[in-house]
């Protein structure tokens, strides 16, 4: 009973279960979801998948870099000469955030229905362009407001990003392999705004003030032309769906699409298809739906307190008064803890996908999370302490990838559906996002917060609650189903191949009935 509930049964089956699967390969296994037999990966297979990182997985961490390169340049910006430049003494910092957050809500969900009619090879490329050329635009601002405008715009052609190479992978990579390359495409977020502190820090030392334009300037112009860089490659590197490959995409040849083909069917994946309003009235009568979405929003939510970092660190005086901290450590220092949360989320997307658990992962990060929440809403501590309390946040970082593994396992028969409930989550979180920046985290109340950490706490209570009450419903209410639905779709493909055995036997007989004879004859010695 313990056993089948924490998630660690992969390869355990019923009596009946393990003379199949003995009977086909010692080394198979049942998918739990939908009770399908997985043999063990051939050559041909592993080569197929060495070949889908070195090209789909490489191109999306790519483009996620410089995504969330993009995304927070103006953090970076902001503490390296923006603000005084800008005479950015409010909250605007948090408004920044709040009107690329409701560009990104609105048009996630469009976009995900888009990308279902237009092939992803075309849509996600020209949309990465388009902000590229934005960011570029960005640097000749000169007020908060023409910030804000921006910055909205680009949140809305940002939006098709992440849930397009997230439906991506889940339409190319199987339940065993999934989870650590949504694992490894989500650590580039990291990797992204790492790569934002470190840039600009060089920046700041190297290009301030060249050609008379400030160093975060430069950081936009620079960001904007490494985006249109990678995007053209989306138009021959990415592979759109298995049933409908990118014809230029060349990498991609008849036998991989074959073997893609196959793969879904081993698993019993339902194929991606245009979506429909029946599409979104199935997801919506779901329990599922609601769970995956606010277990997703609330941890991303309650991971938000690692992003004040910088501002702590701007905050911190010596004795004498001056800065403890100067533009280029604040902009490094963050980048020790986006070290440890790219470990942690490989580490996770590894356990999530060797012991077909996603749940563990997400249970044990909120409860590390819950850790630094305590210390900081008491604040009356050391600054060592808080220095800890930041990098432990960096640890609960890695949430998103067993939540979406998860939501492909639960769905297994309906691809719609996963791609309405991932687009709907993060749509969901961008809304929450435009407010509760500056409602939970102002911008006033730093460095203290005081009524951030507290709602992390909440968040991260909540997360475990849903955790544990959608993996009860996985055991006893939906893998059965799933089984069920897996059975009955087998058997009306049994059937309908009979039919049509039975159909061109009768059509036979009509034509040619000696030959028919003849046939059947054969057919019976």
């Amino acid at each position: 009973m313990l056993s089948t509930m924490f998630g660690f049964t992969a390869k355990n089956h019923s009596p009946q279960e393990t003379e199949a699967i003995a009977v086909i390969d010692p080394s198979a296994h049942i998918d739990p979801q939908t009770g399908a037999v997985i043999e063990k990966k051939t050559k041909r297979e592993r080569l197929f998948v060495a070949k889908l990182d070195a090209i789909l997985l490489v191109f999306v961490c790519l483009s996620q870099v410089i995504k969330y390169l993009d995304q927070q340049n103006i953090s970076a910006a902001y503490v390296s000469g923006m603000k005084e430049e800008l005479s950015l003494y409010g909250n605007e910092y948090n408004y920044f955030t709040t009107y690329f957050n409701v560009g990104y809500a609105l048009f996630v969900i469009p976009s995900q229905i888009v990308i279902t009619r237009v092939r992803p090879s075309l849509w996600l490329p020209t949309l990465e362009m388009i902000w590229g050329a934005l960011t570029i635009v960005m640097y000749k601002v000169h007020s908060a407001k023409q910030v804000y405008a921006l910055r909205a715009i680009i949140g809305a052609f940002e939006a098709s990003c992440y849930p397009g190479a997230v439906m991506l992978l889940m339409s190319w990579y199987t339940p065993r392999e999934l989870a650590l390359r949504i694992g490894f495409y989500h650590s580039c977020q990291t990797v992204g705004n790492m790569l934002a502190g470190a840039l600009q820090a060089a920046i700041y030392k190297n290009m301030d003030g060249l050609h008379g334009i400030s160093g975060w300037r430069w950081m936009l112009i620079i960001d904007g032309i490494m985006t249109i860089i990678v995007a053209l490659g989306g138009f021959f590197l990415i592979p759109d769906f298995p049933t409908k490959p990118n014809p230029l995409a060349i990498w991609l040849r008849p036998k991989d699409v074959e073997m893609a083909i196959e793969r879904t069917k081993n698993f019993k994946r339902a194929d991606n298809k245009k979506f429909t309003l029946k599409s979104v009235k199935t997801a919506v009568m779901s329990p599922v739906f609601y769970l995956v979405v606010i277990m997703y929003v609330s941890s991303v939510l309650a991971q938000a307190s690692y992003q004040y970092f910088n501002l702590w660190l701007k905050s911190l005086v010596n004795a004498d008064g001056t800065k403890r901290w100067s533009v280029a450590q604040i902009n490094a220092i963050p980048i020790g803890g986006g070290a440890i949360t790219i470990v942690c989320v490989w580490f996770w997307g590894f356990v999530s996908d060797y012991f077909q658990t996603r749940w563990i992962p997400v249970i044990v990060q909120a409860c590390i999370g819950i850790i630094p929440g305590i210390i900081m809403s008491i604040w009356k501590v050391s600054d060592g302490a808080k220095y800890f309390s930041y990098f432990v946040c960096f640890l609960t970082l890695a949430t998103a990838p067993p939540i979406w593994a998860w939501l492909s396992d639960l769905n297994p028969h309906d691809a719609e559906q996963r791609a309405f409930t991932l687009g709907f989550g993060i749509a969901f979180y961008y809304a929450c996002g435009a407010w509760s920046g500056p409602l939970i985290w102002p911008a006033k109340t730093a460095p203290h917060y005081k009524y951030g950490w507290p709602v992390q706490i909440a968040l991260w209570i909540l997360v475990i609650i849903i955790a544990c009450s959608l993996r009860y419903m996985e055991i006893h209410y939906i893998r059965p189903k799933n089984v069920r639905i897996a059975q009955e779709k087998e058997e009306a493909a049994r059937n309908a191949e009979r039919q049509a055995e039975l159909e061109a036997e009768h059509d036979m007989d009509k034509k040619d009935p000696a030959l028919a004879q003849r046939v059947t004859s054969i057919a019976s010695v």
